[in-house]
């Protein structure tokens, strides 16, 4: 295989991971509003939860989209 053709496949690969921490964003805020319609008294308790979950899922994203972009531009 062509090593340019190989790193265009793996950058693209490795941008599904984006799109998958889109998917995970969404769930997390949707578990989130579920339970907090759920139990509204309880819902302030787990926002910091919320916020974390965020993040994680977020971060992971990030770094899909750098590793995405180190294999277009720089390997």
């Amino acid at each position: 295989m062509d090593p340019v053709a190989a790193k265009l496949l793996g950058a693209g690969l490795a941008a599904i991971g984006v799109g998958l921490a889109a998917l995970g964003v969404g769930n997390v805020f949707a578990a989130f509003l579920e339970g907090a319609l759920r139990n509204p008294s309880a819902a302030d308790g787990q926002q910091g939860r919320l916020f974390i979950g965020f993040a994680a899922a977020e971060l992971l994203g990030l770094l899909a989209f750098v590793i995405a972009m180190v294999l277009v531009f720089v390997a």
